[in-house]
């Protein structure tokens, strides 16, 4: 992690700020780093997450996919998947439907329970992203995962480096039986993280745009990191590929002024807001909440992030800083599973903790 520039000056600077502004101490946490583990997309689909699974006690993912089908899956949408997996199937897109299938039939779980736990992830998650530029041009990139089930996810939060023929291709953190991405890296590239935009009950967007074959929002996050060869081509697939539920796609390149925030109806965008420092827009800070919108007062992270933001400075941003700003209550809440700081320009400093340990 490269040093924070200023020191114990810039340290006392930020404490104040953050005081003057009211923010509270973050909860007690213990940051530590996930494990990482290389999955190779020379595979098969069905076996390329074996050597991860096998890291892991089946019964404590067996747990997480119970908890969370019964908790965020009503019994009429179970029964139906339950009725219809083999279409439902058809209908989803390769290589993730494969590689699912390789998931339950290890945790020796149905096809429909796999299936379920990793749609309904989809319209879940609340969660803060940023995307900034420093005074030299650099580019970085935070965000916060903010999910239930903590106690559970954080013990299967995992940094995968996916290899194709043996290079890293992309990074990203997700959770083992998930094989979607909602953070992620292609080094020399671009970043990505994606904001839940909360728009209705999340089986019937499913329903609904499953049977016109639009994708999952994290699959084409792993699509995107797998596909797009610079910033510019990301932020076309991302904008314009049909998604079963809104969301907020947050991207950061490697030059100059590379970083947006795509808000996303299902089928297309509703707004592009790209960093524009020449006008003082060195950092975009993205919730669940459109941003030409108010924040609801009971859940109000935007402005936080913004003092925090303010408080550091152009000039002393940094990986560093970053994570400090997304450490600020209520930025960093309870729900906090992880944060994660990147630069696309830096591969070797992508950095996940996890939060919130005990």
């Amino acid at each position: 992690m490269p040093g924070v520039r200023g020191g114990a000056a810039l340290a006392l600077a930020l404490a104040l700020a953050l005081a003057l502004a009211g923010a509270r101490p973050g909860p007690a946490a213990s940051p530590a780093a996930p494990p990482r583990f290389n999955v190779s997309l020379d595979a098969a689909p069905q076996r390329r997450w074996l050597p991860v699974l096998r890291r892991f006690d089946p019964d404590l993912v067996r747990a997480a996919v119970a908890q969370i089908i019964g908790d965020r899956v009503p019994t009429w949408v179970l029964a139906l998947v339950r009725k219809g997996v083999v279409e439902l199937e058809s209908l989803l897109p390769q290589p993730f439907t494969d590689e699912i299938r390789g998931v339950c039939d290890f945790l020796d779980i149905s096809l429909a329970e796999g299936l379920l736990v990793n749609l309904a992830y989809e319209s879940s998650a609340f969660c803060t992203s940023i995307v900034a530029q420093d005074s030299s041009g650099h580019i970085y990139h935070g965000r916060n995962l903010d999910y239930p089930f903590g106690n559970l996810l954080r013990k299967l939060t995992v940094d995968v480096q996916f290899l194709k023929n043996g290079q890293i291709a992309f990074t990203g953190t997700t959770f083992i039986g998930y094989v979607g991405l909602w953070t992620g890296q292609s080094p020399q590239k671009f970043t990505v993280s994606g904001d839940e935009r909360d728009k209705g009950f999340w089986w019937e967007n499913m329903i609904a745009a499953l049977f016109q074959g639009h994708s999952p929002v994290s699959w084409l996050i792993r699509n995107t990191l797998n596909e797009s060869e610079n910033f510019e081509a990301a932020i076309y697939k991302l904008a314009k590929t049909p998604l079963i539920a809104d969301v907020y796609y947050i991207v950061g390149g490697i030059s100059p002024r590379e970083g947006v925030v795509i808000t996303r109806n299902r089928g297309g965008p509703a707004d592009i807001w790209p960093l524009d420092p020449l006008s003082g827009a060195w950092f975009r800070v993205e919730t669940n909440y459109d941003h030409w919108k108010p924040v609801p007062k009971r859940d109000d992270r935007r402005t936080p992030a913004i003092k925090a933001l303010n408080a550091t400075g152009q000039a002393h941003l940094s990986l560093e800083t970053l994570f400090q700003v997304l450490s600020v209550v209520p930025v960093y809440n309870n729900y906090t599973i992880y944060t994660t700081v990147m630069s696309a320009a830096s591969p070797d400093k992508y950095m996940t903790r996890i939060r919130n340990l005990s």
